[in-house]
């Protein structure tokens, strides 16, 4: 994700991310998920971020979304290894009943995957009332657990809120209360995006000044 010129890539999603947060407190990225550029960019900036923190493709088996709004990631993430030549699986969390949906997890190393995992994240959109209240994660971490996988670590696309990031998320495992530190790995801090969208101003992805990108139709 070195550079900073337009035609790099981390540099791209950077301001395709400030584009999408602006001012809001908390977003889904929906707008980064379904850019023409989006999801290859996310795809492989979440890939190459897992494996910096030590987690190659070859590490895993498997990547979960925690939340609707983190599937196309997920898909994302698929497609990118692809690309690289490498497979991997993915699979979504049950938002309505407790299981997973895509293919067996069982036995496999798993990564969890959310948008944007913060303190500031709203019930209904992210896992992370979580970060300090880990209710809801520790809840999919059971399910995933008992599907007899191995859950390696949380990723996100963006991370943080009222604060920095932390580097580690603790768990509890719903039922048998075994407590559980995850590393939590992520892209972007939400204070890096939000400084980018202030400093982008009213200049578009493409680096034109002028109509928004938002405003073309």
């Amino acid at each position: 994700m070195a550079g900073s010129g337009w035609n790099d890539p981390g540099e791209r999603l950077r301001r395709l991310v400030a584009r999408d947060i602006g001012g809001k407190p908390f977003s889904e990225l929906s707008s980064v998920a379904f850019d023409h550029d989006g999801p290859v960019l996310a795809g492989h900036a979440l890939l190459d971020a897992l494996e910096d923190a030590g987690y190659s493709v070859d590490d895993f088996d498997a990547v979960g979304a925690l939340t609707a709004a983190a599937v196309p990631f997920v898909v994302a993430m698929i497609d990118a290894a692809a690309s690289r030549g490498q497979e991997l699986d993915g699979f979504s969390l049950d938002f309505v009943y407790p299981g997973v949906k895509g293919p067996s997890i069982a036995g496999k190393r798993v990564v969890l995957l959310d948008a944007w995992l913060s303190d500031l994240s709203y019930i209904q959109t992210s896992s992370i009332v979580t970060l300090t209240e880990s209710n809801e994660l520790d809840l999919d971490f059971g399910v995933v657990s008992r599907e007899d996988a191995q859950v390696l670590a949380v990723a996100s696309l963006v991370a943080g809120g009222s604060g920095e990031p932390p580097a580690t998320i603790r768990i509890v495992d719903p039922v048998s209360r075994q407590e559980s530190e995850l590393p939590f790995i992520h892209v972007f801090s939400s204070a890096d995006v939000k400084t980018a969208a202030a400093a982008q101003g009213d200049v578009g992805i493409n680096g034109e000044r002028g109509e928004s990108d938002d405003a073309r139709v």
